[in-house]
């Protein structure tokens, strides 16, 4: 620190040496100076290169971590804000990286404590809400210093409504908006100190590209989601009425943004347009209007900059266009994305949920509310109801069919129960039956009907195309029946239909959108419209300010949605009856297995596997655990929708669900054709969803099968090698033996004569014409020896024997007695079975 403390006096001296002949120039010259030339000489400190940036960027390459950290807290304390402002776009970039991803600044999406402890702890103080950054923020924002941000990196809605001179109707960007200067490369926004780091901080989750090795980091252990963690509960208190105190800045208490006027002339504002993006705000003022503002603007700043920049990425056109099958992709998140936004909805609904009942109500919503009071009643409904509606539209329709989708219900899931966030909500234990949802939710539900509804109605169209079967889909499935089965809900989304649903009587014209349109006047919240106590005009403002008034709306609780529910109550019957068979199969199988199996010497089943799903991997009780999640999903989803046994019956009977005799699944659908089995559409839509399949067997020559597991290669190839000499070299005589009519024709049939195919099982769709084209004549097979099991049988009937003291000469002879007669007894019966068959 020494060395940079004196690096900094001497450029100091410099600087007053240049700064002092700039003087007597100037003092000489007066007459003749131009106004360039006069704003050149007023801001001398512009006109030169930053000593204090060059030397932390040097430090930054030359310097640990843990050091630099500990001299940009000094440099933050001992500087002016005259000097930090300079360095504060590089500071920002360098811990975030920057917009274009090249830069991945101090990767904070995968630093995790238990890996990196000391670089972890270090990060989190110094980026702590209370710490070092947010300290230098305040510093700068008490100069109401301004810094520029590209438009060109904004969320795409954002940057096309700007291009086209079109303010967004985010109050963020009003009066933010800068023309590109000569020779500027674009339009950018003007923001301050609090607003540039949140926009970096916001955007380093979209735009920077995790490595390679990040797949497997655990997202809720990374520094970057504690942060936002962090943020979220001190800017979003749940307790209190203000923020906490910023007396420990050294700037004092940070001001509110100061008025701008708009630099930017957006002509197509005016006051007859009706589009939500055209109004007119010409009259917006500052929100240094409103004094009591200033508690809650960086609440507002930091709420608006997460929505915009983590779930404004499709806008209602855009959105009408994604419903179309042609419509290509904008943006996809990622699944470390979307937990995001679900820890950003979690804290929203404890922040929403934290009105003491006196203030909630709506006699309470008077003059003497304070701001953070006002803002936690609209938050929710007027910053990021309708892009999070589209956001998780958009999820539910382009998401791949796969577990990763439990991030995304998950996520809509937190966002429809926003009662498990209220402070009243541990009132009973997790063994206990489950509360019936309050009344006070009901206008949650209506407000928010087509989260309930439509998305309900999206989720059914995935579950109607994924494997069930699989334990990780079988969750999700159970997950939503789950919730949407707690008492009273099902009958506060079936009263909010029923409003939307009813006549409009005496509701005046109004066009669509225009609803939840606040004048910005004074603060973002001061001018908030009255509360509309017309619940059925609520509910349909709702959906058509979302939907569009032609929008066609599908009731929840109609026909449609209630033959979809069916179909996919009848799928998880299916899928029951599969686990149940899989289940048994491998109980059999494992008890079929002889003692040495264990060992490995055992044959590998192969066609007792099930493919296409997880269940192997995941053993016998998860096999259990899945069939639990599907008898609990059918019991909730025919509580909420009324279905009844009978109705589940007949549905199973109608498809061909039900078992055999024997107890076991039935082959796929198929008829039989010259060539075999055909398969039917219904057969393959059997396959495909795992409901049925052909048990599968190597039919093809056994001595060309590959070699298995259980069997030692080398001796194998010997062995087929030895067979193939003796097989050609006296065919003949075997085929001459084969055809005697005698019992030593028989016994020789017995051994060197492979069963024919025709008279096999038929397993699968294979044609026996072509099967039958494979017969083979008689050969010697001596694969048997290359067996680990024969070995050992052998081995181990040596050694007993040698207990009793029988030689392995005897030993040898008497195993070849025995076989003898063995094989004696069973040509026998192979002849009186062949007798029985004529």
């Amino acid at each position: 620190m020494t060395t940079f403390r004196r690096r900094l006096a001497e450029w100091r001296s410099r600087s007053l040496k240049r700064e002092t002949l700039w003087f007597f120039q100037w003092s000489s010259k007066t007459a003749g100076l131009d106004p360039a030339r006069e704003a050149a000489m007023a801001f001398p400190h512009l006109q030169q290169p930053s000593f204090l940036l060059a030397s932390l960027k040097a430090d930054s390459i030359n310097k640990p971590f843990a050091q630099r950290c500990q001299d940009l807290v000094k440099v933050i304390e001992d500087f002016p804000a005259k000097e930090l402002h300079a360095i504060f776009p590089w500071l920002v970039e360098s811990i975030f990286g920057s917009l274009d991803g090249v830069l991945a600044g101090w990767n904070l999406r995968c630093l995790q404590g238990r890996v990196s402890p000391v670089e972890y702890s270090i990060a989190m103080e110094f980026l702590d809400p209370g710490g070092p950054m947010m300290k230098l923020v305040y510093k700068l924002q008490a100069e109401d210093y301004k810094f520029d941000f590209p438009v060109s990196y904004l969320p795409g809605p954002v940057k096309a409504s700007i291009q086209e001179r079109v303010l967004p109707d985010s109050p963020l960007y009003h009066n933010k908006v800068q023309l590109p200067s000569t020779g500027g490369l674009g339009l950018h926004l003007a923001l301050n100190p609090f607003e540039y780091y949140m926009f970096f901080f916001a955007l380093s989750l979209i735009t920077q590209k995790p490595p390679p090795g990040a797949l497997h980091v655990r997202t809720s252990d990374c520094a970057y989601f504690i942060l936002v963690d962090r943020y979220l509960a001190w800017f979003l208190p749940t307790e209190g009425s203000v923020l906490p105190p910023l007396s420990s800045s050294p700037g004092g208490p940070s001001p509110s943004p100061a008025p701008r006027t708009p630099a930017v002339p957006f002509a197509s504002y005016g006051l007859h347009h009706t589009s939500l993006l055209k109004r007119h705000i010409s009259h917006q003022t500052s929100v240094n209007a409103d004094p009591a503002s200033h508690e809650i603007w960086r609440s507002e700043t930091l709420l608006q900059v997460f929505v915009e920049m983590w779930l404004h990425h499709y806008s209602l056109e855009m959105y009408q266009k994604m419903q179309s099958p042609h419509a290509k992709e904008s943006f996809m998140p990622t699944e470390e994305h979307v937990l995001v936004v679900r820890l950003l909805l979690k804290h929203l609904h404890a922040f929403a949920n934290s009105l003491r009942p006196e203030q909630a109500s709506p006699s309470a919503h008077s003059h003497a509310a304070s701001p953070l009071e006002e803002f936690k009643r609209a938050a929710v409904p007027r910053f990021v109801q309708q892009k999070l509606y589209l956001f998780l539209q958009h999820c539910f329709g382009h998401w791949p069919l796969d577990a990763s989708f439990r991030a995304v219900l998950e996520m809509w899931l937190s966002y429809l129960q926003p009662w498990r966030y209220a402070p009243e909500k541990q009132a009973l234990s997790s063994d206990c039956q489950a509360r019936s949802v309050s009344e006070r939710w009901a206008p949650f539900v209506q407000e928010n009907l087509l989260v309930y509804t439509k998305l309900f109605l999206g989720f059914l169209s995935r579950a109607l195309r994924t494997d069930l079967v699989s334990p990780k889909n079988a969750l999700m499935v159970f997950r939503v029946a789950k919730v949407f089965a707690q008492p009273n809900l099902a009958e506060m989304i079936q009263r909010g239909e029923q409003l939307f649903l009813e006549p409009e009587l005496v509701i005046p014209h109004r066009q669509h959108r225009l609803f939840t349109v606040p004048t910005f006047t004074g603060s973002f919240l001061s001018s908030w419209p009255p509360a509309i106590t017309d619940a059925s005009f609520k509910v349909k403002s709702h959906v058509y300010s979302l939907e569009g008034q032609d929008c066609k709306y599908t009731p929840m609780f109609g026909p449609e949605i209630r033959a979809l529910v069916l179909r996919l109550a009848q799928l998880i019957t299916q899928a029951k009856q599969t686990a149940k068979s899989l289940s048994d199969q491998y109980g059999e199988s494992t008890a079929a297995r002889p003692f040495l199996s264990w060992l490995g010497f055992y044959p590998a089943d192969t066609n007792g596997s099930y493919p296409g799903n997880d269940l192997d991997e995941m053993g016998q009780d998860r096999v259990r655990k899945t069939d639990e999640y599907l008898e609990k999903a059918l019991e909730y989803l025919c509580q909420v929708f009324r279905l009844s046994e009978a109705q589940l019956a007949q549905l199973t009977l109608a498809l061909g669900t039900t078992q055999d005799e024997n107890g076991k699944k039935q082959l796929p659908d198929c008829i039989v054709g010259e060539d075999g089995l055909i398969l039917t559409p219904l057969g393959r839509y059997q396959i495909i969803n795992g409901l049925r399949h052909f048990d599968i067997e190597y039919q093809g020559d056994s001595e060309l099968q590959p070699i298995r597991s259980y069997e030692i290669a080398g001796l194998v190839r010997v062995l087929f090698r030895l067979s193939s000499a003796i097989n050609r070299r006296f065919a003949g005589q075997m085929v001459a033996l084969c055809s005697r009519a005698d019992f030593l024709g028989s016994f020789c049939r017995y051994h060197l004569l492979e069963p024919g195919l025709s008279d096999r099982r038929l397993l699968s769709p294979v044609g026996r014409g072509r099967a039958a084209s494979l017969a083979r004549g008689p050969r010697l097979s001596l694969r048997f020896l290359g067996s680990y099991r024969t070995l050992l049988a052998l081995l181990l009937a040596f050694f007993v024997a040698s207990l009793f003291c029988i030689g392995p000469l005897l030993c040898a002879l008497l195993l070849v007695l025995g076989y003898v007669l063995y094989a004696v007894a069973m040509t026998l019966l192979t002849e009186q079975g062949k007798l029985h068959q004529l």
